[in-house]
């Protein structure tokens, strides 16, 4: 094909398919830049699209199951918090029923023994009773409050199970002993009292190590989400700083493409001049 022609300018035509790309490719760059994404959705890389999206949903998993780990962990606390003050509190008792115990008090010293005894075993009972946190309690295995928990740990709907204990045999029974000899009774090993007071030593321990487990698992899933963020940030992320040098290539680029499409325009005007 003949160069001078006015029908078809190859020059303008070569000048305006660079300038397209390069309007193509600095859109592209623009998207990156300003969505701060190399892979922003499916048009830029279906493949990596869709890995990211499974991840994106697993992270979301884990963000949720975090949620579920912190209502056990409030459940278990509380739990916690109650068994310890019983503990406490417990200690207390066995002080009391060993001066019941002492066959030489007089009545009058052993009546305020009693009502202490009765204050506290009471002060027990109300401690177990009120262990409640968003209406579950794993002090008590009736009704819609007490029994087992069972919580997610993970994205994949993998389960642990918290077992309750029934919070009536961690009571004692409020009313006094009768006499020094039923009070030494209650504290002998086998007694109403040794065996309550071992009940929450063990309840303390199952407990305790529940809430660590939940703990650690809490701080394993926040560690993953960390992780998997990371990793999601490797597939689809932009390079910034690479996109940054690429954008003033591209409009460099750009304007020279203007130029030239610009010159290559004024070929068939040349053409005139051969006519003068």
């Amino acid at each position: 094909m003949s160069f001078n022609s006015v029908n078809t300018n190859r020059q303008a035509v070569f000048a305006l398919q660079s300038l397209n790309q390069t309007n193509s490719e600095l859109s592209g760059v623009q998207k990156r830049v300003s969505t701060g994404f190399r892979v922003a959705d499916a048009r830029d890389d279906g493949g990596a699209f869709a890995v990211a999206q499974k991840v994106r949903s697993d992270v979301a998993g884990v963000t949720a199951v975090g949620e579920q780990l912190g209502g056990v962990k409030g459940v278990l606390q509380t739990t916690f918090a109650a068994l310890s003050t019983v503990s406490d509190t417990m200690k207390q008792v066995r002080a009391t029923l060993t001066r019941l115990a002492d066959g030489s008090i007089n009545g009058e010293q052993r009546d305020q023994y009693n009502t202490q005894y009765t204050l506290l075993t009471q002060q027990i009972s109300d401690f177990i009773d009120d262990a409640t946190y968003n209406g579950r309690t794993l002090l008590s295995l009736a009704g819609p409050a007490g029994g087992d928990i069972t919580g997610i740990r993970n994205e994949g709907g993998g389960t642990f199970t918290v077992t309750a204990v029934d919070g009536a045999t961690l009571k004692l029974a409020t009313v006094p002993p009768a006499d020094a000899a039923a009070a030494q009774a209650m504290i002998l090993a086998g007694g109403t009292f040794a065996t309550t007071d071992a009940a929450i030593s063990t309840a303390l321990n199952e407990f305790g190590s529940s809430m660590q487990y939940v703990d650690n698992q809490i701080t394993y899933n926040s560690k993953k989400i960390d992780a998997m963020n990371d990793g999601l940030g490797a597939l689809v992320d932009a390079d910034l700083a690479k996109e940054s040098s690429k954008l003033q290539a591209l409009q460099t680029r750009q304007q020279l493409g203007i130029q030239t499409l610009g010159i290559a325009n004024q070929g068939p005007q040349v053409l005139l001049s051969l006519f003068r």
